[in-house]
């Protein structure tokens, strides 16, 4: 199993279960986050504190949650980088434009305050 999907009351909370967020899991990602969207889900945190790497595509299917939340007027939460994970995404200046969380009870909190 590659991910544990959790709907919650105001959000849908995203684990990825393996290591790496890469060619091989990305496009199965961005299809369990085009579904969850579908639903009508416009909160989702997504919780990589499993993952070790993640390469282009991984952070491609990171980009598709954000705008597919963006879209449905919620919020996109990324949590539970580890140090490569949250260096790549400086790296790409998307610490800029995604919400960042270290727990998920902070993205949690981060949703609740946004949809204030």
């Amino acid at each position: 199993m590659e991910f544990k999907i959790e709907k919650q009351d105001n959000h849908t909370l995203i684990q990825v279960l393996e290591e790496k967020l890469d060619t091989h899991i990305a496009p199965t990602l961005k299809s369990e986050l085009v579904l969850v969207s579908g639903n009508g889900e416009r909160n989702i945190i997504l919780d990589l504190s499993k993952c070790r790497y993640c390469d282009s595509s991984g952070l491609s299917a990171i980009l598709v949650a954000n705008r597919l939340c963006k879209n449905a007027n919620g919020t996109f939460v990324l949590t539970g980088l580890n140090d490569a994970v949250e260096r790549l995404i400086t790296i790409s200046q998307l610490d800029t434009v995604l919400n960042i969380a270290n727990t998920i009870e902070e993205g949690v909190d981060l949703i609740t305050e946004t949809n204030k």
